[in-house]
């Protein structure tokens, strides 16, 4: 019998989001029912309801959470009702191409639920990034479950569902940050201080943040940068290489995902350098480089998604380092908000004048 729950939801294009009843159905096979307890208000969840990854109106909102297994459908073993999980947007199918290759990673058939979620008449929901977890209850792939350890509180535990887990990613996954490497982040909100986070964590040498706002770059030190560089009144290129012997970081990582610091992050690198593009572009957005410079300066240009984790593998690890003191997620919690509140909390996001509202439902 399906579930009436409260939820947030965006109806049409641009227009304020709505807190509205949905039905969640009764798990099918290979779902489970989740009750969910906290989660973080994301950049993605904005473009979603400012219609710049789809058109599929209504949107049911909110995937950075963290919550309690209410019920399980037929088939799934390893979850039960009463486990602590945060969901995550990625469930490797494990039959893909990718998958098969043995970089469930990259899997390019992701398991989602296979019930919609509905309004009250019926009308099929969208669920963003397939979890939809601004919402008393959403239903999920049991691989977009991954048990946690409960002591970690579901406001901190449900970054690593998305924000922390892409920015830690992107530095320890795909930029392959190593010990004794320098490196630079551009855009200090929640994933790029991540990123900071897992870069001083693998052991590089010199964190260099890269911001406009004084606030914001006094934060990534208490993350672990150790030089910053307001870029409003600097060429944040030449600052970098000032700070690196006149060379150029070794990883570059771009948690902005803008033209403009995009080819920032390009010429920042040292010969050979990564980049890594870990901020999320409009559909818009074009970048224009010489084709010599892509090939005389050599190194790799990479794109992080989701900082290519295997959350069964990766969630448990950050939450252990958060439990021992080695990852301070409760640095990235700016607010705690309700459900009624999300419109405000975009609009702060907006200004940059928060790391993480989290929704506490």
């Amino acid at each position: 019998m399906p579930h009436e729950a409260r939820a947030v939801v965006a109806l049409k294009k641009g227009a304020p989001v709505e807190v509205l009843p949905i039905l969640v159905p009764d798990p099918g096979p290979g779902d489970v029912l989740v009750t969910v307890q906290a989660c973080g208000v994301c950049h993605t969840d904005l473009h979603y309801r400012d219609g710049a990854i789809g058109d599929d109106f209504p949107y049911l909102l909110g995937h950075e959470a963290a919550g309690v297994i209410e019920e399980v459908g037929p088939g799934v073993t390893d979850l039960a009702p009463g486990d602590y999980v945060v969901l995550a947007w990625r469930a490797p199918c494990g039959q893909c191409r990718s998958c098969r290759r043995a970089r469930p990673w990259y899997c390019f058939a992701s398991r989602n639920a296979g019930r919609a979620m509905t309004l009250m008449d019926g009308t099929e929901l969208t669920a963003a990034l397939g979890i939809g977890a601004f919402a008393e209850k959403t239903l999920v792939a049991a691989g977009q479950a991954v048990k946690v350890d409960p002591s970690a509180r579901p406001e901190a535990a449900g970054l690593i569902g998305c924000g922390v887990m892409a920015g830690y990613g992107a530095a320890v996954h795909t930029g392959e940050v190593g010990s004794g490497d320098t490196v630079a982040v551009i855009g200090c909100g929640g994933v790029g201080n991540a990123a900071i986070a897992g870069a001083s964590r693998a052991g590089a040498r010199r964190v260099i943040a890269v911001d406009l706002d004084d606030g914001k770059l006094d934060a990534a030190e208490r993350f672990g940068a150790t030089d910053t560089v307001n870029s409003r009144g600097t060429d944040p290129v030449e600052a970098v290489r000032a700070l690196t012997g006149g060379h150029g970081a070794d990883v570059v990582i771009d948690a902005v995902g803008r033209p403009e610091t995009y080819r920032q992050a390009f010429y920042m690198r040292d010969l050979a350098g990564t980049l890594v593009q870990v901020g999320v572009p409009g559909p818009e957005m074009r970048i224009d480089l010489p084709l010599l410079d892509l090939f005389s300066r050599g190194g790799a240009l990479k794109s992080s998604w989701y900082g290519d984790c295997l959350p069964s593998r990766d969630f448990p690890v950050l939450i252990d380092l958060f439990l021992s003191g080695k990852l301070d997620l409760e640095r990235f919690i700016s607010e705690t908000i309700a459900l009624d509140d999300l419109e405000a909390a975009f609009a702060k996001m907006q200004r940059g004048q928060v790391l993480r509202s989290v929704v506490v439902v």
